[in-house]
Formats: C-alpha cells, structure tokens, sequence
C-alpha cells in the first residue's frame, strides 16, 4: 500500500454556471480500519476559494495551515483576497520548495475568479498543475471518481443541479473504494452564497 493510500481519501470539484461545488468523504482510516468518520478534508480559504486535500492527514493539516498563514500575510499587505489562480500558484510553489522531502497530499482548488467564473485544479505532491474546466478529482477513489463524472458531468448547471451531480458522484465512487468513504461533505459556492451539506453514506 503507497503512504497516499494510508489513509483513504476521495476529493472532487467541478463548475457550474458562475459557481462551483467541491466535495469529499469524511473518513479517517489507518489502511483498513477506520479511526474517525467525521474528517475535514476541505478547508475555505476566502468565500470564494477553497481548497481540498487528499493524502496523509498529518501532512494535510500541515499543510492547510501554512498555506492560511502565507494567505493572511497577503492579505495583510495587499489589502484584498487571492485570486483562485494566484493561489494555485501559491499551493504549487510551496509544494515544490519541498520536492526533496514532500508533503504527501494532492490538492484540489476550486474557486470564483474575476467576473465570477469558475476556476478548478489539482495538482500533484510537487507542484505539478492540471487545469480543467469540467472536474478534477484526487485521492484513492479517483479511479471510480473520473467514471462516475465522465457519466454525470454537463456544462453549465446551475447550483441545485451541480450540487445534485457532485453528491451522486461522490457517493457511488466512494462504495466502490474501501479506504474511502462514510458519506460526504459538499459546499456549493455562488457569487452571492455558501451552500454546505453533510451526506450521509450507506453505514451512516
């Protein structure tokens, strides 16, 4: 089993129509036996930036917090919040300053940049950007992930319809990966809201 696998993990985000929605599982296992159900994976950085992180769960919590603490120092100095794609660069740097000793976790952005359009990527335990403009997905459900999107996924939903689409492709990924799973976190994020919902999964 790979260090990336230790804990299980399922992370995906996808556009809308001026929105986005971002989702992951909740559970925290050590390989086959899980150790809590109520994990949080995805982090809000501004109201319309959030970030996901699959991979080792020490190195997510490290990881998140360096990353508020290099955000409020720009904030501090700029006087505004980053824009999804300078975040992006931000998380990609950092991850690479460390390529030698790397943190073990594969983020996924999502986030509303100028006119309200919606900007997703992921990126591997160095750096390495992949940009979309349908979904991205990471963690050990990513397999059963991209197929379950590939089937759902249509251009332009609107918020109640892409939260409907990211919830069932969440929820049947995760029942086809053993080290993922225990339902789902959910934030569907418009211009002018945060909409947040727990899922429940089969063993709920």
């Amino acid at each position: 089993m790979q260090i990336f696998e230790y804990n299980g993990s399922a992370v995906v985000a996808m556009v809308g129509k001026n929105c986005f929605a971002i989702a992951s599982d909740r559970r925290l296992g050590v390989q086959l036996q899980t150790i809590a159900t109520d994990f949080q994976r995805i982090s809000k950085i501004h109201d319309h930036l959030f970030i996901g992180l699959s991979g080792l769960a020490t190195d997510v919590q490290t990881l998140y917090q360096r990353l508020v603490f290099r955000h409020k120092l720009y904030q501090l100095r700029e006087e505004r919040d980053m824009k999804p794609e300078t975040f992006a660069s931000l998380v990609s740097a950092i991850l690479y300053e460390k390529r030698f000793g790397p943190y073990l976790c594969q983020p996924v952005i999502a986030g509303l940049g100028d006119d309200n359009k919606p900007f997703i990527c992921t990126m591997d335990s160095i750096g390495a950007k992949e940009l979309a403009k349908d979904f991205v997905v990471s963690g050990t459900a990513s397999e059963s992930l991209y197929g379950a999107c590939e089937a759902m996924f249509k251009p332009d939903m609107e918020a109640e319809e892409l939260f409907e689409t990211i919830s069932q492709a969440l929820l049947s990924s995760v029942d086809r990966d053993c080290l993922s799973g225990w339902g789902g976190h959910v934030y569907v994020v418009t211009p002018d809201e945060i909409k947040e919902k727990i899922l429940k999964g089969r063993m709920d």
